[in-house]
């Protein structure tokens, strides 16, 4: 089962989200939360495997709620699901570590699929964000150094990753288990403030990652 977690400030919208996705046999929806701050208690409490986030909410946004989140050492996965495509909502939302990026008009067939990719470790953009990602990655900026950041397991994830592994590939490589694999590559997207496993494969290549000789 996969474990999830909504946080909206609308009780509508959270009703709305669980009666739909407690119909998924293999979803069950673990908590609501009205603001981040409930979110982040939430989160730390049921141990969920994803989180619907809102942005805009009460006492703390969303924004800030994935970064305390990925700060805490959560492994739970963030799907942003909002009315804004803001580009100064996009961008905060992709590097504060969000998996995924959808709007509340999405299907509710792409809501779960959404949700079943982002727990598999994947992520899961609208087309405009992955848009407006990609052009912040191809510009380079800020991100350069941070695989300094890196632990000396996750820079091995990240190379198998880079060679295009699986997460059950890399697991049987280094002797792990799978789920450990997808805590490393979450971590990786965070740190190195991308989005997807594409996007880190592309940037494990430019940076001289990918541990081949």
């Amino acid at each position: 089962m996969i474990r999830v977690l909504i946080a909206d400030d609308q009780p509508v919208v959270r009703q709305g989200l669980r009666t739909f996705l407690e119909l998924q046999e293999d979803i069950e929806v673990v908590g609501e939360a009205a603001d981040g701050e409930v979110a982040l208690t939430q989160a730390a409490a049921l141990t969920p495997d994803v989180v619907l986030m809102d942005l805009v909410m009460p006492r703390l946004g969303g924004v800030a709620a994935i970064e305390r989140l990925r700060a805490s050492g959560s492994t739970a996965r963030v799907i942003v699901l909002t009315s804004f495509l803001d580009e100064d909502k996009v961008l905060p939302a992709v590097r504060a570590g969000a998996a995924g990026y959808l709007l509340k008009d999405v299907e509710p067939a792409e809501l779960v699929r959404a949700i079943r990719t982002v727990d598999r470790g994947e992520a899961l953009l609208h087309p405009a964000v992955a848009a407006r990602v990609l052009r912040e990655l191809i510009a380079g900026g800020d991100r350069a150094e941070r695989h300094d950041a890196l632990t000396a397991r996750e820079r091995e994830v990240l190379a198998l990753v880079a060679r295009g592994r699986a997460n059950k590939a890399i697991a049987f490589e280094l002797g792990v288990a799978e789920k450990t694999v997808k805590t490393h590559v979450g971590n990786i997207l965070a740190k190195l403030g991308l989005s997807d496993r594409t996007q880190a494969a592309l940037y494990a290549v430019r940076e001289g990652l990918t541990g081949s000789s």
